[in-house]
């Protein structure tokens, strides 16, 4: 499991956007801002979106195996990438999880029957010099 070093946690917990980028069927990117939040204990990132976004689509993969995505969060010289695996969460309590926590990063979401979860298990974390490990 990935663990984040403390300045790394301190800055997934600010309030910044990030993008994901994952691939498509066609295997070109897709990259598009996302709100996420970080869950150290599980070490996943969790990015909630609509059931007929391409990001969730991306997500789901298209050949059976794990799709890979990266998730970028910038500011001015800080920077960090979380690299992994992700997968569809669609499970109820997962995604009330999910808002809670959105919720205290960002700001509260208004209920949404179409909401799903995009999970990312990070196995790679890039980071600028000073937030490396």
């Amino acid at each position: 499991m990935i663990h984040l070093t403390p300045e790394q946690r301190v800055f997934v917990t600010e309030r910044h956007l990030a993008t994901l980028t994952s691939i498509r069927e066609d295997g070109t990117p897709h990259v598009v801002p996302v709100a996420f939040t970080w869950d150290a204990e599980r070490g996943v990132a969790r990015v909630t979106t609509r059931r007929s976004s391409m990001k969730a689509r991306n997500a789901r993969g298209y050949d059976g195996q794990p799709p890979r995505v990266a998730l970028c969060q910038v500011d001015g010289g800080r920077w960090i990438t979380i690299e992994g695996t992700s997968q569809v969460i669609e499970d109820p309590e997962a995604i009330a999880n999910a808002v809670a926590r959105y919720a205290t990063r960002y700001r509260p979401l208004e209920f949404d029957p179409q909401r799903v979860l995009v999970e990312i298990t990070a196995d790679k974390i890039m980071s600028s010099a000073y937030m490396a490990r």
